[in-house]
């Protein structure tokens, strides 16, 4: 079997340091060569046999020096602002309408049947979204215009990369998601998506399964056809449907926090990379995104448009100023510029009120420890609310840093009231890599990098009825000591493995799972690593986890107050062993469980597993 790894068929360019004939920034080199063809570099073919990967050496690039990657070009801070207002996605009606099977006649790809169509699919809300090539993006005004990927609407706010989707629990919503990425795109990343709602509690067919990728002439290996668009059925319900028979489910499982992404196999990174994220906002009769709320237990927390998403992402910049990832490096790309929603070094723009800041690590790689300080460096403190997409149930007082790995989130809230007009106070990241390393974080160290300014500008329109009560969601009780003892436990081992990453030895291979599951059944994950040189991100779809315990070397280590609740990351470091409180309930499908360090997902440590 060959590796595309390998050299190609002749004629192809060569991976050189060189610009395409559309103007985009070529991969470093490396011991390969790309077609210029939308699959170049496609290793799904050659993952289909994971066995004989497993059997046979790969040859590879070998790891960067720092002085193969030059630097991003220096850029002068606080140029430009980000809106006042996050913008959001409103609902739009759908022509042909939605189906329960694949309307594969009208051109959507060949899903799978939405399941519970019956439940939710009538009244549900009608969404649009393109994934779409924009050819003028400025990430900074030091640097040109130049192509991103972006999630649009059918009418684009172009102050934006892709748009904020807010919605309620017990509001089912269908997002019709179309591919109008050029086909004969050149570069990194490939024009296929199968975009993933981390992490919704939804039917494995609109989960974004890795090999659920489509175009017009592209379907990946577990859709039956090509397509221009897909629909999503996003019932917005909580876990436990079934088990509640309300209607809805255990308001102790909501989400708040959640991100839409591309997940295609094999291209998740420089997809992403590209530009294919934004976030989803799920608000219910507690967190109902109503800070003037009379509802009796309503939060009343800080609501839109003093409730602000903001997405960090790693990214490298050629000494041209043009968006630069190397996807066939198993090491990937540290990026040394951090992006904030888009924008290099931007200003936010604040009201001397409340506001609730909810804080996304898109990676692809780096860590962060961020601090709130003023200009002199002094830490101000602000209060932990949620972690991943979950509320605490209390929350956390006079914090001071936020520590997130790649896809974690964390939820504060920040009152500016307490600082008069014309204050500068700035998000910094003191967590620091060693240089062009994607591996793990190396040390925490003062003063930090700001990434954002924050500017206290005005006096808020009207008064401030937002709060941040003494309790927020309760968690679900856990089962008893002796129940925990009666319950199966599967062990996975996260490693490095022939330059490439594998789960207990394999690596990723979409059409086959890795673990079967009876719906409703109830496990422990070990999720454990060696001391390998890394630190693995875990996420597993579809279900939030509980931590259970943590060791490290052998020895039981404090679980942090801000991990205590509900999560879907959890990151490995080390000689350590998580174990997770997992439930399966309410669909039925295939998911998978994988590393959020993409690079590492992209160089196979993923694997499927089903509900049956």
């Amino acid at each position: 079997m060959k590796s595309s790894f390998l050299p190609s068929r002749k004629g192809k360019r060569q991976a050189g340091g060189r610009k395409t004939a559309s103007g985009d920034w070529g991969e470093p080199p490396v011991q390969a060569t790309m077609d210029d063809a939308p699959d170049r570099l496609s290793r799904r073919s050659f993952l289909k046999g994971s066995a004989a990967l497993a059997a046979a050496p790969l040859v590879l690039s070998p790891r960067r020096s720092e002085a193969a990657v030059p630097p991003s070009p220096a850029t002068t801070p606080w140029l430009e602002f980000l809106p006042n207002e996050p913008p959001l996605l409103y609902s739009s009606p759908l022509d042909p309408a939605p189906t329960g099977p694949a309307n594969t006649a009208a051109g959507e790809a060949g899903r799978p049947a939405h399941q519970r169509w019956d439940e939710f699919g009538p009244g549900a809300e009608y969404y649009e979204l393109h994934a779409a090539e924009r050819p003028d993006w400025v990430f900074h005004p030091n640097y040109p215009p130049q192509k991103v990927w972006t999630y649009q609407a059918a009418e684009p706010d172009l102050s934006v990369l892709s748009p904020v989707v807010a919605t309620h629990y017990g509001h089912p919503m269908i997002c019709r998601i179309y591919n109008d990425l050029p086909a004969n795109h050149t570069g990194f990343g490939s024009p296929e998506i199968s975009t993933h709602l981390h992490n919704l509690h939804v039917g494995s067919e609109s989960d974004g399964f890795p090999g659920d990728y489509y175009s017009a002439t592209k379907a990946g290996p577990t859709l039956t056809q090509p397509g221009s668009f897909k629909d999503h059925l996003y019932p917005n319900i909580y876990a436990g449907y079934d088990e509640m028979q309300n209607g809805i489910g255990d308001y102790r499982e909501a989400l708040g926090t959640l991100f839409y992404h591309d997940h295609t196999v094999d291209f998740t990174a420089p997809n992403i990379v590209r530009g294919l994220v934004g976030f989803y906002l799920l608000y219910d009769h507690l967190d109902s995104g109503n800070e003037r709320d009379p509802t009796p237990g309503a939060l009343r927390l800080p609501s839109h448009p003093y409730d602000y998403p903001l997405g960090f992402a790693d990214r490298r910049f050629t000494p041209a100023g043009i968006l630069y990832y190397d996807q066939v490096n198993p090491e990937g790309v540290l990026g040394d510029k951090v992006v904030v929603n888009g924008k290099i070094e931007p200003v936010l723009r604040v009201a001397r009120r409340k506001y609730r800041l909810r804080l996304l690590n898109e990676g692809p790689s780096r860590f962060y420890e961020f601090y709130l300080v003023r200009s002199n460096n002094v830490i101000q403190p602000f209060t932990y609310i949620a972690n991943d997409g979950n509320l605490l149930d209390k929350p956390l007082l006079n914090q001071t840093k936020v520590r997130l790995g790649v896809a974690e989130r964390g939820d504060i809230v920040v009152d500016f009231s307490k600082y008069p007009i014309g204050t500068e106070l700035f998000l910094v990241n003191r967590l620091t890599h060693r240089p062009e390393d994607t591996r793990r974080p190396y040390q925490v160290k003062a003063p930090g990098d700001q990434v954002l300014k924050f500017v206290i500008d005005r006096e808020p329109p009207e008064q401030d009825l937002s709060q941040v009560p003494s309790t927020l969601r309760p968690l679900p009780p856990l089962p008893s000591p002796a129940e925990l003892a009666a319950l199966p436990v599967r062990k996975f081992l996260f490693e490095r493995r022939q330059n490439m990453w594998a789960i207990n030895g394999q690596f990723v291979n979409v059409n086959v799972p890795r673990a079967v599951i009876p719906l409703g059944s109830t496990e422990i994950w070990e999720l454990y690593s060696i001391d390998d040189g890394w630190d693995h991100p875990i996420h597993i779809h579809f279900e939030e986890g509980r931590i259970l315990s943590k060791t490290l070397d052998g020895k039981n280590v404090a679980v942090p107050a801000h991990e205590k609740g509900r999560k879907d990351v959890y990151v490995i470091a080390g000689r350590m062993t998580v174990r997770v409180l997992m439930r399966f309930r309410d669909y039925k499908g295939k998911y998978v469980m994988h590393c959020h360090n993409l690079i590492h997902e992209d160089h196979s440590m993923m694997l499927r597993w089903d509900i049956v």
